[in-house]
């Protein structure tokens, strides 16, 4: 089997937020570049890619420049592929485009080695188990009022949902007391049973994170995310020696070597991998493998349609982030039952684009 060409296509996805109802703003659209590798024997596996920004144009030939470099390659021999592809081109990464671009084009190659072997791709990853923990996310953002927050949360909990994600970090200029009452309001909204996260998104710095988090410990948050700049190992690690609250972190990370230096800093407690940053599955499992090296647990950011094999492939997989961005781009994603994402069974990927959709979404 042999790669015969690509197709590349630029999205514009609509920022809805359909799990509680309550969108942060009206009206955003966000920029995706979805790619389709064909072979020879008919078989065509996708893969997508996003964070390119007012650059999107410029990720979208990245992406079409190392699909045509794939021409003639076994797609069955996805490590020999990427590696073919970093020779080409990792003078320009390894992070920024160059990732990007090539995340795609690795989960594509994954969805047709799962399709050749007519398996699903948690099941050709390790198989660990076939449903996995899944919590909200994306509903209850800085952005809305004490009461949409409590209200959102509400509706979340009344739809299922056993774990979600609020945030602190509010706009403007909070004060402590802002943030402290925040994750108060989203806590008494759910109750004291629920799986609570909180994302920071990098907006304090360590010691704002140490005084903060030291004053809601008491909420029984199930981790602080991305608490400071994600680069500054040594100040996560400061966060997370001085807090009892978990500290999750890394999805702001390119590769796999920078996870090697936050793990080895003792800078996170739960480690936490975006697909498209880290380059696609190939290093994401490898990254999931140094985490296991040093019993730390893994999670995933956004895509929980792909994510959800990753982590369920794994032995340290914790909870996979049911963040919505992309899921109308396909005919169906994995379902929710009793809090847990259940895998699919149909090979590869188990997705097929809705093309009704894309030709929607088509920038």
């Amino acid at each position: 089997m042999k790669i015969t060409g690509s197709e590349t296509t630029i999205l514009k996805v609509p920022e809805d937020e359909p799990l509680a109802n309550m969108p942060e703003a009206e009206g955003r659209f966000r920029p995706v570049v979805i790619v389709r590798l064909r072979t020879d024997n008919g078989l065509e596996g996708i893969g997508l890619t996003f964070y390119g920004g007012a650059m999107t144009g410029s990720l979208c030939k990245a992406v079409d420049e190392l699909a045509e470099l794939t021409v003639g390659a076994d797609p069955m021999r996805v490590e020999a592929v990427i590696e073919s592809l970093r020779a080409t081109g990792d003078s320009a990464g390894p992070g920024g485009i160059f990732s990007l671009a090539l995340s795609a084009i690795d989960t594509a190659l994954w969805d047709i080695k799962g399709k050749a072997l007519e398996q699903p791709l948690w099941k050709l990853l390790g198989g660990h188990r076939d449903r996995v923990p899944t919590y909200a996310s994306g509903a209850l953002r800085r952005g809305l009022t004490d009461d949409q927050a409590a209200q959102a949360a509400r509706t979340l909990v009344e739809k299922g949902f056993t774990q979600m994600k609020t945030q602190m970090a509010l706009p403007g200029n909070p004060t402590p007391a802002d943030e402290i009452r925040r994750v108060r309001t989203v806590r008494e909204a759910v109750g004291p049973d629920i799986t609570l996260m909180c994302d920071i998104n990098q907006r304090w710095r360590p010691e704002q994170a140490i005084d903060i988090g030291s004053r809601v410990e008491d909420v029984g948050l199930f981790w602080l995310e991305d608490v400071t700049t994600a680069d500054d190992y040594q100040g996560l690690a400061r966060v997370t020696a001085a807090l009892n609250t978990p500290i999750a972190g890394g999805e702001y990370l390119y590769g796999i070597r920078p996870f090697r230096q936050m793990i080895e800093a003792r800078s996170v407690d739960i480690v936490m991998v975006d697909i498209v940053r880290a380059g696609g599955v190939t290093p994401w499992m490898k990254i999931a493998a140094m985490a296991e090296a040093f019993n730390l647990p893994i999670v995933s950011h956004v895509m929980p349609e792909i994510l959800v094999h990753l982590v369920a492939a794994c032995p340290n997989g914790l909870t996979v982030e049911y963040m919505p961005w992309m899921l109308a781009l396909y005919e169906e994603t994995p379902a929710i039952e009793n809090g847990d994402l259940v895998l699919p069974d149909k090979p590869g990927l188990g997705l097929k684009f809705d093309e009704k959709a894309i030709t929607a979404f088509t920038a």
